[in-house]
């Protein structure tokens, strides 16, 4: 039993040596450094937007759908059989990018997360297929849209978007007549209302989507209302 037991585990440090000496090691450990640096990079822009598919979401995806990559290739008996292996990353990258948008309020959340999982995936890939230059540039590609397109939607009033204003007053029902006096020409309406009592005035909280511009004069006339003691911006409600 115990001569079994040798044998077995000198076997296992053969397999171990013949790995080591052939270089599939040094390349397959190369290829998921890189796939996590990468997928790492792309997650970092993510988590600084505080999405919920964040850095670790797709640090692990990219590193996964290098590993798979890998795994295919090593373990397919034929090449055919290594490409369909591989495939099978797709289908199930769609599943989690389904699971990432949301539909609340008629609102749809949660697109650009989705596609940036996807195109993760795919540089994942490419690592694992030792594509290095063609990830690397993909990543960057990734990177620049995702820092720059959304400003230059904002910039040029190409995208909607959702802000939080708080004003006060005197009564719930001055303010939310005077509020809806103001967006009746930008032809808006409150959404997410809320409104606390302190004993001195009254807070009112509310979101309206509308491009930069609007947002803009929209705060400018709140400001200029006579009837609201106070008027600001709180800031945009992150949306994709």
């Amino acid at each position: 039993m115990r001569a079994d037991h040798s044998m077995n585990w000198q076997h296992f440090v053969d397999l171990l040596h013949w790995e080591m000496a052939s270089g599939a090691v040094g390349s397959s450990l190369t290829r998921l450094v890189m796939a996590a640096i990468l997928g790492g990079l792309i997650g970092l822009e993510r988590e600084f937007k505080h999405r919920a598919a964040g850095l670790r979401t797709n640090l692990f995806i990219c590193f996964g759908a290098a590993m798979f990559t890998l795994l295919s290739e090593r373990l397919a008996g034929v090449p055919s059989d290594a490409a369909r292996i591989a495939a099978q990353i797709i289908p199930g990258i769609g599943f989690i990018g389904a699971g990432s948008i949301l539909h609340t309020r008629g609102l749809t959340t949660g697109l650009t997360s989705a596609a940036t999982l996807f195109v993760v995936a795919s540089v994942g890939m490419a690592v694992g297929g030792g594509l290095y230059l063609t990830a690397i540039f993909a990543t960057g590609l990734i990177l620049v849209s995702l820092f720059l397109l959304g400003h230059v939607e904002e910039t040029f009033n190409l995208k909607l978007l959702m802000t939080s204003y708080e004003v006060t007053g005197a009564n719930v029902e001055e303010i939310s007549n005077e509020v809806n006096r103001v967006l009746e020409s930008h032809r808006r309406l409150m959404q997410n209302v809320a409104s606390g009592n302190t004993g001195q005035h009254v807070r009112l909280q509310f979101d309206v989507e509308g491009c930069n511009r609007e947002q803009k004069e929209l705060l400018r006339q709140l400001k200029a209302s006579t009837v609201l003691l106070s008027a600001n911006s709180l800031g945009r409600v992150e949306r994709e």
